[in-house]
């Protein structure tokens, strides 16, 4: 898959698997680009899979998550 494409893939697990709606799904991986958290992906496009989403939409979702927000 395309950098992009990974990037819709992340946001869309965390929208189906952590029951955020998809405002926020979307500001999560909005904030995990600008803190360059994707930078190998658009480095290296192979490293864009199904399995990697995945791997990424967890720790998303854990960095940048509700819970995270409260620690700030």
């Amino acid at each position: 898959m395309t950098y992009e494409e990974h990037l819709d893939e992340v946001t869309t697990l965390i929208f189906e698997r952590y029951d955020q709606d998809e405002e926020d799904a979307i500001k999560m991986v909005m904030r995990a680009q600008a803190d360059d958290f994707f930078s190998t992906h658009d480095d290296d496009p192979s490293i864009c899979t199904q399995e990697r989403a995945e791997q990424d939409a967890s720790a998303v979702f854990k960095k940048y998550g509700p819970k995270a927000a409260l620690k700030r």
